[in-house]
């Protein structure tokens, strides 16, 4: 039976009767903008029915189109039949097209989880089975790692009341599914309305989020950065890749969008004395603190802690074989350098940092430019 059949029973309506009171519209599909985006990522998501999922995520700007289908399974080119029983191995998914220009992975991904219950390991609201369990299917260790943390945030800032129950699965194939599946709730509106109303969906997000949530909504990094005690922090959007090779030195671009490293001992900070702090080249979120900064011999500036953990990004990367942990910024996205176990007490931590990825603001110029609140560690 299929998940329409069991919502309209539910309600006490026919199928046969509604579908001949509301045929499907026949619109044609929407223009595809994939031509006119240079930067095309994508993300394929499983958060339940693929009809909201699919809804949902086509309302995020940047995103270019959303299409539903099926992913995981041992069945090559899967019907909505067989995956619908559960016995395929399959779940409904939706891979979203967007524009990496102006979209982060990890605002896709937001987005989703503001949408879904990612706390249900057996299914999504009335559809029952492991078809319909929330997981993310990542394409590479970016994704990957950037998911990781994302969910790692969101399990310890307690928003949905239990812990996280998504799968992270790495991504193999996606079949897309049948052509009466695609933008189903622009092709049959009434029955989409029935089933969404009464699948649950959103009496549950109204419980998580409150029922003002589409009105005045609020991403799942305001609020985690809100309960870190960053809510004066303003939101911080990331600039095109074009507008940053205009921002940024060569550099400087290439140690902070390319992960690179620059020269040791031949940098601007490796040896700077003087007090004050150093921001993010990019955003100027803050970072370390002169106060933190020692002279570790390897020719780049090296603290032993960060100023608040809540700018620090610590992912796993293995670029040298083995593994390192790599130190981005948190709004940025800059790579800032590693951070290795052989420093000096009290942290016993070696912040291994690129100048190139940081601006110095000296301490007679840190209330000037809005960095008053850090004042206080130069107070003897």
């Amino acid at each position: 039976m299929t998940k329409l059949s069991k919502i309209l029973i539910s309600v006490g309506i026919s199928l046969p009767i509604v579908l001949a009171l509301f045929s499907p519209s026949g619109t044609a599909n929407a223009v595809d903008k994939k031509a006119n985006v240079s930067n095309v990522a994508v993300a394929t998501l499983a958060g339940g029915c693929f009809w909201c999922t699919e809804s949902d995520l086509e309302q995020l700007d940047g995103v270019v189109d959303v299409v539903s289908g099926y992913s995981g399974g041992h069945l090559d080119n899967p019907q909505y039949k067989q995956v619908s029983s559960g016995k395929s191995g399959h779940i409904e998914v939706i891979q979203v097209s967007y524009d990496a220009d102006t979209l982060s992975y990890e605002q896709v991904l937001d987005h989703f989880f503001r949408h879904i219950d990612p706390t249900d390991s057996k299914g999504s609201f009335v559809d029952r089975g492991p078809q319909y369990r929330p997981a993310i299917f990542f394409h590479n260790q970016e994704q990957q790692q950037i998911a990781e943390q994302f969910m790692q945030e969101i399990d310890q800032s307690g928003i949905f009341l239990k812990p996280l129950a998504t799968e992270l699965i790495a991504f193999e194939k996606f079949w897309p599914a049948e052509d009466y599946h695609q933008d189903y709730y622009k092709k049959s509106k009434i029955r989409y309305k029935y089933y969404r109303n009464a699948s649950g969906r959103d009496r549950y997000l109204d419980k998580i989020f409150g029922s003002d949530r589409k009105e005045q909504p609020k991403t799942l990094r305001q609020i985690i950065n809100e309960k870190n005690g960053l809510a004066s922090v303003k939101q911080y959007s990331k600039p095109s890749d074009n507008e940053l090779k205009e921002q940024l030195t060569k550099l400087q671009y290439y140690v902070t969008q390319k992960e690179g490293t620059e020269k040791p001992f031949n940098n601007e900070y490796w040896d700077n004395k003087q007090q004050g702090i150093y921001v993010d080249v990019v955003s100027g979120e803050p970072l370390f603190s002169s106060t933190d900064k020692y002279k570790s011999g390897t020719g780049w500036p090296s603290f032993t802690k960060p100023l608040n953990d809540a700018y620090i990004v610590e992912e796993t990367d293995f670029k040298l074989l083995y593994p390192r942990t790599e130190v981005r910024s948190r709004f940025a996205d800059s790579h800032l350098g590693h951070v290795f176990k052989d420093g000096p007490a009290p942290t016993g931590l070696r912040y291994c940092m690129n100048s190139a990825a940081m601006t110095f603001i000296p301490l007679d110029k840190m209330k000037e430019l809005g960095y008053e609140e850090y004042l206080h560690l130069f107070e003897s």
